[in-house]
C-alpha cells in the first residue's frame, strides 16, 4: 500500500500549480485588480460574480458561499478525487516526482483511483476510434463525412473516429492495454450478454464527448449500416464520468470563444457543431441526447460570466413541431439567465449542417444573425394554439402571453412588447397592459410558484456583494464576524489583507512593528497570532497563506482565504506598493494612538503626588511615540 506523500513534495506541488490556469478550465475569470481575478462560483448558483482568485498566493475564496482553498482543494471539489489522487495528478502535470513516507511509492495501475482508470480507458478508446477512421474498413464512414462536406482534416480537428464492425475489437485492444473486465464494465464502452461483455459501438461513426478540461468522458455514435438494429444515435450510458444532463458536446473547443464573445450557441447534433464552427460560429455546442436543462444552464452561465452586463444564449431549432417543442422547453430555463436568450429557426427546416452544405458557411452565420428573442418566439408559438378570429381565442391567447411579457426583464423593452402583443391580438393596448400587470402581481406573490428569482434591473434577489457585512463565509461558529463598519476593525482587516497578499513588500522594520501590534477584534487577533506562529522566513507566497491557514482554528480558515483574495484598490504595481505602505503606516499610527492613550491614562492615575522618576519616564515614552507618529506621517 502506498505511503503518505511527503509534506515537502505537497508544498512543491502547491507552489508549482498555476491556480488561475486550473480554475480557468471551469470558470471564466476576469480581472479584478492587480493580480486578482473573479468569476461566477462553480460551487453554487449565483448571478453576480463573487468567486475571487489570487494566483500569487495560490488561494481562492467565494464571498457568496464561503468556499475557499488552494489548487488542491479546488480540484478535489470539482473532480471528486481524494487528496492523494489530486496531488498525484497535479504532480504529473508539473513533472514533479513524488516521494512517500516509510519508503512507500505512488500507486501502480491496480491502485489508481477509479476515475483515473475510467479516464484512461476513454482516452485510449478515443485514440483507437480515430486511428480506425483512416482504415479501409471505415470507407462508409469516410463517405458519410465527405457527403456532408467534411474533410479528413475536419474529422481530425473534431476527433471523429470509427468503431469497426465486429464484437470485440475495442475490447481486445483495451485488454491488451492492461484493463480488467471489471474495470471495462464501468466505462460504458461495452454491453453485456450471456457470453460476457462486447463492444457497445460497432460499425458506427464516433464523436468523443469531452469535458471542459479536454478529457474524453464518453462518446456519441451514428449508425451507418441498414442492418444495424440500434438507434440512429447511440451515446455512452451514465457512468462515473458521463452524465448526459451535465455535458455539452464541443465545449472543449468552444469554451474560450464563448468566454471571449460572451455568446453560446446551442445546436442539436454533432455534425451541426462541426458545421457551425467551420462556418465561423465557433461558440456552438450541442446537448447529448437530452434537452437543454438546469445543469447545462450552470455551465453556460459560468462560461459567459452571466452577471447581467451582457452575453447571449442562442438556441437553434428546426422549424417543425419537434423544434418548437424543444424551443419552449428551453424557454422554461430562460429565467435562470441574466444574459439575453434568443432562438434562431431555419424556416425550411434545415439544420446548420444541411444549411452549410446547401447554401454555404455564410448561410449558417446568417441563421445566427436572424435570431429572435426567445420570449417572442414563445409568445407566437403559443398563440398558434388559439383561434384569433374569435373573442374567446384572443382572450385565451392573451392569458397565455401576458405572463411571458410580464417576465421580460428589461423595463424599457417590456412596454414595446405589450404594444406588439396588442397589435397581434387586435386588442386595446390598455387591455394588454392590465393583463401584464396582473401577471406581474401574480408572479411576485409568495404563493405563486412562478417567481423569476431576479429583480427587474437584472440583479439577483437576495445576493449580496463582496462588500456586504453579512455575507456568508464568515468567521465561523466560534467567532463573531468582524463588523468592518467599525474603523478600527476595518483598519485591522486591511492590514491583514496586505500582510497575507503582499508579504514581500514589507520591510524588516514593518514586520517587527506588525508582530508587535495589538489587534483588538477577536477573529483578527487570532489570525494575527497565526501569522506570527507561521513565520514568513523561507516561505513562498502560496506556501505562506497555507501555513497561516494551518496555524488558525479550522473555523477561521475561510476568513484567512477571504482576506488573501480580497481585491486591493490598486490599478498599477506602483499603486499597489503605495497602498500597502499607506495601510501599514496607518496601522502603526493607530497602534501608536492606542499606546499614547494607555500612557496618558497612567499619567492621570499617577497624579501630581506620584513618583517623579516614573512621571518623567512616561513623558519620555510619549515624546518617543509622537516622534514615531510624525515619522510615519512624513513617509506618506
Amino acid at each position: 500500500m502506498a505511503g503518505l506523500i511527503k509534506r515537502e513534495d505537497i508544498d512543491l506541488v502547491r507552489e508549482r500549480s498555476d491556480l488561475k490556469e486550473i480554475v480557468d478550465a471551469f470558470v471564466t475569470l476576469r480581472s479584478a485588480g492587480v493580480g486578482s481575478y473573479k468569476g461566477l462560483c462553480p460551487f453554487h448558483d449565483e448571478r453576480s460574480p463573487s468567486f475571487h482568485v489570487r494566483p500569487s498566493v495560490g488561494t481562492y475564496h467565494c464571498f457568496g458561499c464561503g468556499e475557499s482553498g488552494d489548487a488542491i482543494a479546488f480540484l478535489m471539489k470539482m473532480e471528486h478525487t481524494t487528496f492523494a489522487e489530486t496531488v498525484e495528478r497535479l504532480a504529473a502535470r508539473a513533472s514533479i516526482e513524488l516521494h512517500y513516507e516509510d519508503g512507500g511509492s505512488g500507486p501502480d495501475k491496480e491502485q489508481v483511483g477509479r476515475r483515473q482508470r475510467l479516464l484512461e480507458a476513454n482516452k485510449i478508446a478515443d485514440e483507437y476510434f480515430r486511428d480506425q477512421l483512416g482504415t479501409p474498413g471505415a470507407a462508409t464512414g469516410q463517405q458519410f463525412l465527405a457527403g456532408r462536406g467534411f474533410t479528413s482534416e475536419h474529422a481530425q480537428h473534431f476527433g471523429v473516429g470509427y468503431a469497426p464492425q465486429g464484437w470485440d475489437n475495442l475490447l481486445k485492444h483495451l485488454q491488451r492495454k492492461g484493463f480488467r473486465e471489471d474495470e471495462l464494465k464501468l466505462t460504458g464502452l461495452f454491453s453485456e450478454g450471456q457470453r460476457g461483455i462486447y463492444d457497445r459501438f460497432r460499425g458506427r461513426l464516433v464523436w468523443p464527448i469531452r469535458d471542459m478540461t479536454g478529457a474524453t468522458i464518453g462518446f456519441g455514435a451514428r449508425k451507418l449500416f441498414e442492418d444495424d438494429p440500434g438507434p440512429k444515435y447511440l451515446n455512452t450510458p451514465e457512468t462515473g464520468l458521463y452524465k448526459k444532463s451535465q455535458v455539452l458536446y464541443g465545449i472543449d473547443l468552444a469554451k474560450r470563444n464563448i468566454a471571449k464573445k460572451r455568446q453560446l450557441v446551442v445546436v442539436e447534433g454533432y455534425t451541426d457543431v462541426m458545421a457551425a464552427h467551420l462556418s465561423g460560429v465557433d461558440t456552438a455546442v450541442a446537448t447529448c441526447g437530452t434537452a437543454f436543462g438546469s445543469d447545462h444552464v450552470k455551465i453556460a452561465r459560468r462560461l459567459i460570466s452571466d452577471d447581467g452586463t451582457g452575453g447571449e444564449i442562442i438556441f437553434t431549432f428546426d422549424g417543425d413541431a419537434a423544434g418548437q417543442k424543444a424551443a419552449l422547453r428551453a424557454f422554461e430555463e430562460d429565467n435562470k439567465f441574466l444574459a439575453k436568450t434568443f432562438v434562431a429557426v431555419e424556416p425550411s427546416g434545415m439544420d446548420p449542417c444541411d444549411l452549410r452544405q446547401d447554401k454555404g458557411p455564410e448561410a449558417v452565420v446568417a441563421l445566427i444573425d436572424s435570431r429572435r428573442p426567445l420570449f417572442e418566439f414563445a409568445i407566437k408559438a403559443g398563440m398558434k394554439n388559439f383561434n384569433l378570429d374569435t373573442v374567446e381565442g384572443r382572450t385565451g391567447a392573451l392569458r397565455h402571453a401576458a405572463p411571458i411579457v410580464a417576465g421580460i426583464r428589461d423595463s424599457v423593452v417590456r412596454p414595446g412588447y405589450e404594444r406588439e402583443l396588442a397589435g397581434w391580438l387586435g386588442m386595446e393596448p390598455a387591455t394588454v397592459h392590465r393583463a401584464v400587470q396582473s401577471a406581474q402581481r401574480a408572479a411576485a406573490s409568495p404563493a405563486s410558484g412562478h417567481r423569476r428569482g431576479h429583480s427587474g434591473d437584472g440583479r439577483s434577489a437576495g445576493h449580496g456583494t463582496a462588500g456586504d457585512a453579512g455575507r456568508p463565509g464568515g468567521a465561523g461558529p466560534g467567532f463573531q464576524r468582524p463588523d468592518v463598519r467599525d474603523p478600527a476593525a476595518r483598519m485591522e482587516k486591511e492590514a491583514l489583507e496586505v500582510v497575507l497578499q503582499q508579504p514581500t513588500l514589507l520591510s524588516a522594520e514593518q514586520w517587527q512593528a506588525f508582530y508587535a501590534a495589538d489587534f483588538k477584534v477577536p477573529a483578527y487577533a487570532v489570525i494575527h497570532s497565526g501569522i506570527r506562529a507561521a513565520g514568513m522566513a523561507g516561505a513562498t507566497p502560496s506556501q505562506w497563506v497555507e501555513q497561516v491557514r494551518q496555524e488558525v482554528p479550522v473555523e477561521l480558515g475561510s476568513l484567512v482565504s477571504e482576506l488573501a483574495v480580497t481585491p486591493l484598490p490598486a490599478r498599477t504595481s506602483e499603486d499597489l506598493v503605495r497602498y500597502c505602505r499607506d495601510i501599514m503606516n496607518r496601522l502603526f499610527e493607530l497602534q501608536i494612538t492606542h499606546q499614547k492613550g494607555d500612557l496618558m491614562g497612567r499619567l492621570q492615575r499617577l497624579g501630581p503626588q506620584g513618583d517623579p522618576a516614573e512621571f518623567a519616564a512616561l513623558n519620555r515614552q510619549l515624546v518617543d511615540l509622537e516622534m514615531k507618529r510624525r515619522s510615519l506621517r512624513a513617509r506618506d
